[in-house]
């Protein structure tokens, strides 16, 4: 299991697997942050995509590179929403989607599915299995992160099944660490919306 992990780096150049170390401590920094409803879930998070933007396209990763690109955007308007959001007293709180949104969340996976596939189909990249399976997370974390900047509770939801989803394919890719990283992600997702699902429970007895 060491190996399988290790050998996808014996070619790679010392600075390159230096910049996806960084990723890896930053993105779950990001996710740590995001699960104590820290403000610093934006910049830690933003470090850690717009260095996977470039890695992902060395890689030619095209699906993974423009989700990366859209989290680095969200991470701003995040940022923004976040910081401003709420009352005078209090940021924006944790809520649950209205109807409205659950909607728009579909929406946002549907149209990010055919967008990667229309992209991938434009710079002629061949479509193989494991695209498919990148489009379908990249709809999912699409979502999960409009959720997340919004602070709705579901977005745990979507970050959980997209994690699951994308362990083993960064595993078959090679990316070692990135794999590790989700496995990581994937217990923070959880234990986050826990604590997400306490803090909506508390405030509906008062």
């Amino acid at each position: 299991m060491i190996d399988f992990f290790l050998d996808s780096y014996k070619n790679a150049p010392l600075w390159h697997i230096a910049l996806e170390f960084l990723v890896f401590v930053f993105g779950i920094l990001s996710v740590w942050f995001a699960k104590k409803e820290n403000i610093w879930v934006y910049p830690t998070g933003l470090i850690a995509t717009v260095i996977s933007v470039y890695l992902l396209y060395v890689a030619g990763y095209i699906g993974d590179m423009i989700i990366n690109a859209y989290f680095s955007i969200m991470s701003i308007y995040g940022w923004y929403v976040w910081a401003k959001g709420g009352t005078v007293e209090e940021n924006l709180p944790i809520t649950r989607t209205t109807f409205n949104e659950k909607i728009i969340g579909i929406l946002l996976f549907i149209v990010t599915v055919f967008v990667v596939f229309g992209i991938y189909k434009y710079f002629g990249y061949e479509i193989k299995a494991d695209n498919y399976v990148d489009m379908i997370s990249s709809g999912i974390f699409f979502a999960g992160m409009w959720y997340m900047a919004r602070k709705k509770i579901e977005n745990w939801t979507l970050w959980i099944i997209g994690d699951i989803i994308v362990v083993p394919l960064y595993a078959y890719r090679g990316l070692g660490m990135l794999s590790l990283q989700y496995i990581i992600f994937t217990i923070l997702a959880i234990a986050a919306y826990l604590e997400w699902r306490k803090i909506l429970d508390s405030k509906k007895q008062l």
